[in-house]
Order: C-alpha cells, then structure tokens, then sequence
C-alpha cells in the first residue's frame, strides 16, 4: 500500500532556486544514465517524466489557488516571477486570453551558467503546455520562441476557448 504524499510546498523557495537544486542533482544523474543506458533514451524518458511532473503539478495548482480559469493562472504567476526570476510584459489579459513575454528569464541563464541549457529546455520549458493542461484541459497553450532556445523573449499565449453552449 503505497502512502498518498504530503502536498508539493517546495516552491515557496521559489521556482528559480528549485529549478537550480532540480538541475545539481538531477544533470549527474541523467549524466551517468546516458552513459550506461544511452543519452537519447535517458533523456527522452526525463522529459516524458518530466511532462507528467508538469500535469500533476497543474492540478494541485488550480487546487490550490482555488480555481482554474484565466484569471487564477494568470495570479500564479507570481510563483515563477518570484524575486525577479522573470521580467514579463503582459500583452493581453482578458477571461478568455492571458498573453505576454518573457523580456528576462534567470532562468535560461542559470542554466546556461551552469552549462545545462538543454538540460533547463527540459526541466523548465518543457513544462509550460503540459503543466497548464493539468490546471484546466481546456485552456489552449501556445508559443513561438524562447530565450532558452536563443530568441531575445519568450511569446506565451494561453487562451480559453468560449463555453459551449448545450442546446
């Protein structure tokens, strides 16, 4: 019988400094696997368990803060944003389309100053579709580009689509 886990407060350090503990121990870790089991298949798998992570986390979020529309999200930002992890501009904010960018992200550069940049593509950007799938199935995640990925911002685009109506 497997116990049922203590609720995740580890972001209250903050999602950078978590990002950055997550990535110390876990680069060895994937390190060494890649070397006995091949680096393509370990790596794909930590992004695959990675995404599952991301879901799970999205759940308990909406949970959590007590809703699961737009304007929840877009309160929880402050989560990543936390002590100036992101600079963001937001673009749109509406109950149907939460958009901005990403001018800054300490992310991608803790990454890169630790030399793990594909590393935090997983880790961190990998995250951002699946983890809002978790907190609500139906808000539909979009973006073009990333620091990670060399862009000079981030463009994210979450939008809710209208609520049927049942005739």
């Amino acid at each position: 019988m497997t116990e049922t886990p203590k609720p995740d407060t580890l972001n209250d350090v903050g999602v950078l400094k978590r990002r950055e503990i997550e990535a110390r121990i876990v680069a060895p870790l994937l390190e060494r696997l890649g070397q006995e089991f091949g680096h393509e298949r370990v790596f794909e798998l930590a992004r695959e368990v990675v995404v599952d992570v991301a879901e799970s986390q999205g759940s308990e979020l909406a949970g959590h803060i007590g809703g699961n529309g737009l304007a929840h999200f877009a309160r929880s930002m402050d989560n990543w944003t936390k002590g100036g992890a992101l600079e963001i501009e937001v673009v749109e904010q509406t109950d149907e389309v939460f958009a901005f960018n990403v001018n800054r992200c300490r992310y991608a550069e803790m990454y890169r100053e630790l030399g793990l940049a594909e590393l935090g593509a997983a880790l961190s950007c990998n995250r951002d579709g699946t983890m809002v799938q978790g907190f609500n199935p139906r808000i539909e995640f979009a973006r073009t580009q990333t620091i990670m990925g060399g862009a000079d911002h981030c463009d994210f685009v979450y939008r809710l689509p209208e609520t049927p109506v049942e005739l």
